[in-house]
């Protein structure tokens, strides 16, 4: 079976080529492709992967290319997990909302805006290659804003392209730790988009355990959500977010936090890969022993501004192994083989979640089967929720309009109307300033 990986000389593949290592079932990956436009990190990332098969019989053989209709043909399933602009793109979305007092996240608010821009136009171009060179090709979408980039390709491919994402992964997985179940017999009753969820429930053998956390202030209080929202502001909400929506609930003392760093995120991950690409380039370089280096460092700081805000500490052990690796495998066993399973994906709404229409990518459990994704039918949310989600939703259908129509006008009301963003004269110099600094949204006019 043949993956084809774009973004393949991305700083996380080692992690998907490691979870394929691991796989030594029936039709299981025996061929790799990586695809990127950048020779130099494609030969970076293939030199770590060829380190992780050494001791490995049977490996998975990974061959590279710059030549995206090569990569293409013959797939079986694309992994797309592009970066448009680099991280050097990144740190300049953050930089360019922080100067607007804004939040510049790379997925939320003002830079979630931006790199969507950016994103989608080239989204939608390989998902029109790949229904014309791989039409039977399942693609997994890792590429943010994970949502917006999966319902974009969504409209070429329809439901053969799934989104994913660790963190409610990750989530489900810390409740069922805490409450001592084990997540893999658990459901997780999950709702939302990427990055805007919340878990509501947690069922074992038919049972909701979610009531007995929130009424145990010591046990809401153990774990990294706990920490990160306090637990009388869960227990108020009488669910668990995603940590993602510490954006949402804590902006002003979040953007001031960001604010205030020598660092944002993206320019502290733009430095520390220059680091691992350069160090690539010398032939006695140890990959493997760099890149674990490196993605250590990488995952201890993650959302550390908001563990600051909130005075939630360091992360534990357990939730710096990452996760999203896993999930992607488990999604293509179970449409390879027909390992029934249920995972949490962004997939087309289908009348799941009633507020939203259907062709809507959504993020909630899913039954999966060699037919696919199928979403579980889901109660409806309450007001609070009901109103970020129906109005990101919104926003993100504006950049899907600005990016098909390149209408500059239109990408001004995406900003505009978005929660995080109060004021249209800030969304008119958000504009005017991801304009300047980022050629790719040369489109809009």
């Amino acid at each position: 079976m043949k993956l084809t990986i774009l973004g393949g000389g991305g700083f996380r593949v080692p992690l998907v080529y490691g979870a394929l290592l691991t796989d030594r079932g029936e039709g299981r990956v025996t061929e790799v492709v990586l695809h990127d436009l950048d020779d130099s990190r494609l030969y970076a990332v293939a030199r770590v992967l060829a380190e992780q098969a050494a001791t490995v019989p049977d490996a998975p053989t990974v061959t590279a290319t710059t030549d995206l209709d090569e990569a293409l043909r013959g797939a079986d399933f694309i992994f797309s997990a592009i970066r448009v602009g680099g991280l050097e793109g990144r740190a300049n979305d953050e930089r360019v909302a922080l100067a607007q007092g804004v939040l510049g996240q790379e997925t939320v608010g003002a830079g979630g805006i931006a790199y969507g821009l950016r994103t989608v136009p080239v989204a939608v171009d390989i998902a029109q290659r790949v229904a014309r060179l791989a039409p039977d090709a399942w693609v997994i979408n890792f590429t943010n804003p994970a949502g917006l980039v999966t319902e974009a390709m969504s409209r070429h491919l329809g439901d053969r392209v799934i989104g994913i994402c660790d963190s409610p992964v990750g989530l489900g997985r810390r409740i069922a730790k805490v409450l001592g179940a084990n997540p893999r017999e658990a459901f997780i009753d999950y709702v939302g988009l990427n990055h805007l969820g919340w878990v509501r429930g947690l069922r074992v053998a038919g049972r909701d355990e979610l009531p007995r956390l929130l009424a145990d202030p010591d046990l809401l209080g153990s774990f990294e959500e706990g920490k990160l929202f306090g637990t009388d502001w869960l227990q108020s909400l009488g669910a668990i977010p995603n940590e993602y929506l510490h954006y949402y609930y804590f902006n002003r003392e979040t953007v001031r936090a960001y604010t205030e760093v020598e660092r944002t995120r993206g320019a502290f991950l733009r430095d520390q890969q220059a680091q691992f690409y350069d160090e690539m380039k010398r032939p006695d370089a140890a990959a493997l022993t760099a890149w674990d280096r490196t993605r250590a460092e990488r995952e201890a700081t993650y959302m550390a501004e908001n563990r600051e805000t909130a005075g939630a500490g360091e992360r534990d052990e357990d939730d710096l192994s990452g996760g999203y690796e896993k999930v992607a495998l488990a999604l293509m066993r179970a449409i390879a083989r027909d390992e029934r399973t249920t995972l949490i994906l962004n997939v087309r709404n289908q009348g799941a979640l009633s507020v939203l229409d259907a062709d809507a990518v959504i993020e909630v459990p899913c039954l999966v089967d060699a037919n696919g994704a199928h979403p579980v039918a889901v109660a409806p949310l309450p007001d609070h929720a009901t109103g970020l989600v129906c109005a990101v939703k919104g926003v993100e259908r504006e950049v899907l309009a600005a990016a098909e129509n390149g209408s500059r006008t239109t990408a001004v009301k995406a900003f505009a109307l978005h929660p995080l963003v109060d004021s249209v004269n800030v969304a008119r110099r958000l504009v005017e300033g991801y304009t300047e600094v980022h050629p790719g949204l040369a489109y809009l006019k």
